[in-house]
């Protein structure tokens, strides 16, 4: 089964990864946060050893985006997500796992997910069954 792990952080400091930029990582003593990356680069090769990773990546800055809207069967774009919450969606890891508690494990253990989120979603196939 596939799973999106959408990770959500506070746009303030984009730059990627972005927990590192995190004021509550970085109140974090040194050696705590040396443990987090090392963590976070173990996690990274567990799942992609495991065959589990289908497929991630980070995304621009939400003030690089457009939202496009059909209005009177017209395309309708304006900058950026303008969504009225601090957290904004900073990049997304898509895994296949056999089960839903395996794919809220990993979600657990990045980073992200103590600073801020990580909602975890079924993929769904073509027929809107999920994969």
């Amino acid at each position: 089964m596939r799973y999106l792990l959408l990770i959500y952080t506070n746009a303030e400091n984009w730059e990627h990864p972005i927990f590192l930029r995190d004021p509550r990582f970085l109140a974090l003593p040194q050696a705590e946060r040396d443990e987090l990356v090392r963590q976070t680069e173990a996690l990274h090769k567990e799942i992609m050893s495991s065959g589990e990773l289908v497929a991630d990546a980070a995304l621009a800055a939400p003030a690089a985006a457009r939202s496009v809207r059909t209005r009177d069967g017209a395309p309708v774009s304006t900058d950026g997500p303008y969504v009225e919450a601090k957290e904004q969606l900073a990049g997304f890891v898509m895994v296949d796992c056999e089960t839903p508690e395996r794919a809220a494990e990993i979600a657990s253990r990045f980073p992200d997910a103590r600073f801020s989120a990580v909602e975890v979603r079924p993929v769904m196939d073509d027929l809107g069954q999920e994969m």
